[in-house]
This record gives C-alpha cells, sequence and structure tokens, in this order.
C-alpha cells in the first residue's frame, strides 16, 4: 500500500508540473510574433469529401470566399454518386466565374487511409505549389489564407499546422470530447511545442509546400499510416524542414455521436497514438491530474488538500488553452463536465494499452507496431 502510494504521489506531483508547464507553454505561443506580409503565392485547397457531415454546405463555402488573390479548391470524392457530390457542384456553382474548383473522383481506396489516397490523388492534380488540406468538418473565416501565406513567409518552414476549436453537436459525448479536444489535447501540443518543437502536425488543417510533400515520398509514403497528419509532420521535422503551429485557429465540426460511437472513436485513435508514439503515449499519464487526485485521497483519505490544489491546477490549464488560445464557450459555460471528461479520458488511455485492433469506415484493421495499419481479411 505505501509502495502504490509513493507511485501515485510522485505520478500526481509531474502531473501537477505538468499543468504549470501548459500555463507556461501557452503563453509563450501567445507571445510569438507573425512575420512581416510579403508575396502572396497561389495556394491549391485540397478537401477530402466522404458522405454529408453536418454543416458540410456552410464548412464548404467559408473556404470559397477567401481574401486572397488567387487560390483553387479541389474537392475529391471516391464514388460520384457520394452524397457530398451534390453539395460540392452546389458550392462550384454558386461562386461560377470567381473561384476556380472542381471536382475529382478519386475512385474506391484500396488500402485503410481512404483520406490519405484521395489526397495522392488531389495532389496531382493541384496546380500550385503551397498546398492546403483541409477536412470537410472544417470552418474557417476569410483570412485563412492570408495568414497561412504570411506564416510562409519564413523560408524555414515547410509545414503549417493548425489548431483548431473543437465544436460539438448537441450529445453530452460530443460535448465531453471537445471539452478534451480544446483542453487536454492541447495543452499537451502546447507542452510538446516548448519542450522539444514542433515535430508533428494535426490533420484537420495543415499547408505544406510540394517540394517537401516531395522530399518525404508524397501520400505513397503517408497513406499507409492511420495517423498520417501525425506522421506528415513527423517526417519533415526529421528531414529538416521547419514545422510550425500556426497562430491561426480553425472551427473543427466534430459532430454529434451517442456513446458507443464516441468511446469506439476514441478507443482507435488511442490504440493508434500507442502504436505512433509509445513513448508519448506512457507520458499521458501526466495529462490526467484530476483522476491521480481522486486515487491518491483513495489510498491517503486525509489528502483531501492537494485534491483541492489539482482542481485549481487543473482549471488553470485548461483556460489558459480553452480561454486564451481557442475561446472556447463550451469549457467555460460548462465547466463541470471537465472532471467526467477527465475521468473517461483516463479510462479510455488504460484501456488503449489492450489491443490492436479497430474498425475504420467499416473496414477492420490491425494497427501494426510502427502506426501502419493491415486490413483484416
Amino acid at each position: 500500500m505505501v509502495i502504490l502510494a509513493t507511485a501515485l504521489a510522485v505520478l500526481l506531483t509531474g502531473s501537477l508540473v505538468y499543468c504549470v508547464l501548459i500555463v507556461v507553454a501557452t503563453r509563450r505561443f501567445l507571445s510569438a510574433t507573425l512575420p512581416a506580409p510579403g508575396t502572396n503565392p497561389p495556394i491549391s485547397v485540397l478537401k477530402p469529401l466522404c458522405g454529408h457531415d453536418d454543416g458540410l454546405e456552410e464548412n464548404l463555402r467559408s473556404f470559397m470566399v477567401q481574401d486572397y488573390p488567387e487560390y483553387e479548391v479541389l474537392f475529391g470524392v471516391h464514388r460520384s454518386d457520394d452524397s457530398a457530390v451534390a453539395v460540392a457542384e452546389k458550392i462550384i456553382a454558386e461562386f461560377s466565374g470567381r473561384i476556380h474548383a472542381r471536382i475529382i473522383i478519386t475512385g474506391e481506396s484500396p488500402i485503410p487511409n481512404a483520406k490519405a489516397f484521395s489526397l495522392n490523388r488531389m495532389v496531382r492534380e493541384a496546380h500550385y505549389d503551397v498546398l492546403v488540406m483541409s477536412d470537410s468538418d472544417v470552418r474557417v473565416t476569410p483570412s485563412l489564407l492570408s495568414r497561412l501565406a504570411q506564416e510562409l513567409q519564413d523560408p524555414h518552414v515547410g509545414l503549417i499546422s493548425c489548431p483548431y476549436r473543437a465544436v460539438p453537436g448537441k450529445s453530452v459525448w460530443s460535448r465531453m470530447e471537445a471539452i478534451g479536444m480544446n483542453t487536454e489535447l492541447l495543452g499537451g501540443v502546447m507542452v510538446a511545442r516548448m519542450l522539444e518543437g514542433m515535430r508533428f502536425a494535426l490533420g484537420c488543417t495543415v499547408a505544406v509546400r510540394r517540394s517537401v510533400l516531395d522530399d518525404m515520398g508524397g501520400f505513397g509514403y503517408l497513406q499507409e499510416f492511420l495517423a498520417e497528419d501525425f506522421v506528415i509532420g513527423q517526417r519533415a521535422a526529421e528531414l529538416g524542414h521547419g514545422v510550425l503551429f500556426s497562430s491561426y485557429v480553425i472551427e473543427h465540426r466534430i459532430g454529434s455521436q451517442g456513446m458507443l460511437h464516441n468511446l469506439g472513436h476514441r478507443m482507435r485513435w488511442a490504440r493508434s497514438t500507442r502504436r505512433s508514439r509509445p513513448l508519448g503515449y506512457w507520458g499521458q499519464i501526466f495529462t490526467y491530474p484530476l483522476p491521480l487526485a481522486l486515487l491518491f485521497c483513495a489510498a491517503y483519505p486525509t489528502a483531501w488538500p492537494v485534491l483541492f490544489l489539482t482542481l485549481i491546477l487543473r482549471a488553470c490549464a485548461a483556460f489558459a488553452t480553452a480561454g486564451s488560445i481557442v475561446r472556447d464557450p463550451i469549457t467555460k459555460k460548462q465547466w463541470w463536465l471537465l472532471p467526467v471528461q477527465d475521468a473517461i479520458g483516463f479510462l479510455v488511455w488504460i484501456s488503449g494499452f489492450v489491443g490492436d485492433k479497430i474498425v475504420w469506415r467499416d473496414r477492420k484493421c490491425t494497427v501494426l507496431r510502427d502506426g501502419r495499419l493491415h486490413v483484416n481479411p
């Protein structure tokens, strides 16, 4: 019992230090300065689509009203009868003569990562050397491309990854996941950025120079991985290209999910992260101060003041990211969901150590040790 309590005390101490690091890292991120505006290179925006997401029309329209001199938008779908095609056609017709946009039918993906397969085809069709790849559930303001072009003024920067504010649907499970993304996940990104620099990317919206993508082998290499967004940033950093975490915050519309679908989604990414970043996955134990404090108090009931301190530091860390960076109203208004989300996240993290099987887009797959996917027969 003493050994267990000592281990919990060490882990909890590390977790509280981690909360302080989030606050410091957030302040450093917010103090970064933008390079002076310069040239505006033409940009190809690549939008892989699959099905009709909630708010899809508004999401796509936000990329057609960019305050930017020259860009094109490519919509990629696997089949011509996909329900997203009608939405894309409507958007293209609405902006005909103003924005060069077209639909690319990529064909059915022979590999598990259908999104990466579509992007591989779309990159070959794109006209320009600056590529902005963005998911269908992303919504932006007209200044996105201008901000990315400004940040690309630094010739050392080869790839830019955008932070995002997760916007939930109506279900409580969706709201809790959004709170987790806007606090726990973003806090981890902030600390990693401060301690080791950006050596990964978040996949909702990524800008990359074509030369950098070619240097890493293109999506012919990346499409073999489940977490191709993490790998593209990791690979770019390994090859000596600068990876920047943008000052522009996008909206990630995660939709509304029931309990089983939400937990299945979380488990898939937990197993993927464990395979892609095994040491980093172990280190996630420090991102759960509240569950650790509760376990410690269960072992030592008289240590309840530690729980009070943990609540304060966890709140400071959560509002540093959710309040100062992404300005998330959900975390501010429904803060009482934060402890529940932390408990669920902790249980999912523990469960992620078991098993390597996932179901992704109705395909049963095995996540291999290096993060690649194998489709099960």
